[in-house]
Parts: C-alpha cells; sequence; structure tokens
C-alpha cells in the first residue's frame, strides 16, 4: 500500500503533462540572472550569441557565493584528504571532459551520449599540450596529483543543474527511500542531515564542489538539447545527430504544476528547514522559480 501514493503521483504527472504543454505553449519566456526559462514556442533556437551569455551570467553569480561561502578552492593534498574528494565528480579522459554526476538532475541522456562518442571514435581538433590519459576509470579521486590538475586546468568541465525541490520530487517519484507520502520522505531528508544524507538529495555544492572546480559551463535543466549542442560544438566534438532526445523542457511546467500540490503537504517547519538545507544551491545558481527561494532561511550565513 505504501506505493500507492507514489503510484497516484507518477499517474499525476502524466496527465499534467498533456494540459502543461499546452500552457507552455502560451506562456512567455522569462530572464532571471542567467535562468533561462524554457520556451516551448515552436520553432524557436537558443543562439549561440545568448548561450553565451547567459553561461557568463551563471559563472558570475557562481563566483559571488564562492566568494562569500569561503567553500573549498584547492585540492587535498594528502592521500586521506584526497580520498575526501565527492565520487560524484568523474572524468572522461578520451573525451577531455570533466563534469559532475548528480542524481535526479535529469541527465541521465548525458552518459548514453559519451558511450555514443566513444564509439564513434572522436579525435579531438586541437593536439594537446600534455600527455594524454586513456583510462576506464570515471572518479577523479582515484587519479594522482598531477593528473588531477592537468583535468582540472584543460579538461573541459560541465556542470549540470536544477532546481533542488524539483529534484527532490523525482527522487521520491523514483522510489530512492521508504517513505509512503512525499512529507515523510522530506522528513526523512531532513533527518538524515547534510553529511548522512543520500547523494540523490544531496545539494549541488556538496557533489560538484564548484568553488574549486572552475566549470566551463553551467547547464541547467529545461533547455538540456539546445544547450549541449553549443557546448560539444565549442568543445569541438560532433553533436547533431549525436545527441539524444531530451524531454527536460516538456516536463518543466508538469513539475511547476506537481510543486505546488506537493509543497501544500509540507509544514511551514519542513519548508524552512528544506529551504535551510539547499540553501547553498539557492544562493550559488539562478533558481529564481524554485518554491523554496523565497523562504526567511535562504539568507542566513552560508555554513561550512
Amino acid at each position: 500500500m505504501r506505493f500507492l501514493p507514489r503510484l497516484g503521483l507518477s499517474a499525476a504527472l502524466a496527465l499534467a503533462a498533456f494540459f502543461g504543454w499546452r500552457l507552455l505553449l502560451q506562456s512567455p519566456a522569462r530572464r532571471h540572472g542567467g535562468d533561462l526559462a524554457p520556451r516551448a514556442e515552436e520553432g524557436f533556437t537558443l543562439t549561440l550569441d545568448t548561450f553565451l551569455h547567459v553561461q557568463q551570467l551563471r559563472k558570475r553569480r557562481l563566483r559571488a557565493f564562492c566568494s562569500r561561502a569561503g567553500k573549498v578552492t584547492a585540492l587535498p593534498s594528502s592521500q586521506d584528504e584526497r580520498a575526501s574528494l565527492p565520487p560524484s565528480l568523474r572524468v572522461n579522459t578520451k573525451l577531455d571532459l570533466l563534469y559532475c554526476q548528480v542524481p535526479s538532475a535529469g541527465v541521465e541522456e548525458w552518459h548514453q551520449l559519451l558511450e555514443k562518442l566513444e564509439e564513434e571514435n572522436v579525435t579531438l581538433p586541437v593536439p594537446l599540450p600534455y600527455r594524454q590519459l586513456h583510462s576506464k576509470e570515471t572518479r577523479l579521486s582515484k587519479f594522482n596529483q598531477t593528473e588531477r590538475k592537468a583535468m582540472l586546468k584543460s579538461y573541459t568541465k560541465v556542470l549540470f543543474v536544477r532546481d533542488p525541490f524539483h529534484r527532490l520530487i523525482a527522487t521520491f517519484l523514483q522510489g530512492m527511500g521508504i517513505s509512503p507520502s512525499f512529507s515523510s520522505f522530506v522528513q526523512e531528508v531532513l533527518d538524515s542531515g547534510m553529511h548522512n544524507g543520500s547523494a540523490a538529495w544531496k545539494p549541488l555544492v556538496s557533489l560538484c564542489w564548484p568553488c574549486l572546480v572552475q566549470y566551463d559551463y553551467v547547464v541547467m535543466f529545461g533547455f538540456l538539447r539546445q544547450e549541449l549542442g553549443h557546448l560539444l560544438h565549442r568543445a569541438g566534438l560532433p553533436a547533431g545527430s549525436l545527441l539524444p532526445e531530451l524531454t527536460d523542457s516538456q516536463v518543466q511546467w508538469t513539475y511547476r504544476w506537481l510543486s505546488e500540490q506537493m509543497f501544500s503537504e509540507l509544514s511551514a517547519q519542513q519548508k524552512r528547514r528544506l529551504s535551510h538545507f539547499y540553501r547553498w544551491d539557492l544562493a550559488a545558481f539562478p533558481f529564481s522559480s524554485s518554491f523554496l527561494s523565497d523562504r526567511p532561511s535562504t539568507t542566513e550565513t552560508w555554513q561550512k
């Protein structure tokens, strides 16, 4: 019986998608400091100039956050410290890519794309100024200090971000938890705390160390296909037909609708605590339309 509420929500998600798509066609796009709200109008194209401008806005906000928050900005040197590097930091040594593997960020197709690129036997267009590594290992923490420094300096670094409340909903719908209701699931998340919680719902700042890794691209859920197309082109990698079908823009309004329903299930205390839990993400990234962004606790002092 505990799965019935989750099944009901999944059904509601599918039903809302149909009506939500129609409403999206009538809604103007909005921009909030680099938060490029998805436009569903047929034929809309994200130009390269707009993409680059939005990237600058997102990275400027991230740099401002890092300067205030006092986050880690230097690589760990000792072996014990190196072990503390989050396993979500991944590399592809053949394609010279470094990225953060974030659960429930809606970018599972990214890994399929990397596999396709490897199968195509892609050759990077510019000769590398260092000895290229060839390793099946993908965790950054498994490489030595010299290799990590080279990767952080020369690899194309990509960070995928998504509204933390939407990530939480996606995690719940995927069954990553034992709670029968969304409210009890949120309580489970809050009780687990920042350090003991699952990577499925940890804040992006904790998983991806964006103040240490100077990401070249901050790609937001909602416009993945067009943003990835520009990203791959600038990195000298083929895009076009290799890009998988990405449905993130089609579910944005649906998640907005679902957020209203699920947010109303939470107590005032849970809402405040959730906003505090994700305070780093809300400050570092332009989630202006998040249900958590206007809670009082977002203005509290950041802590390590």
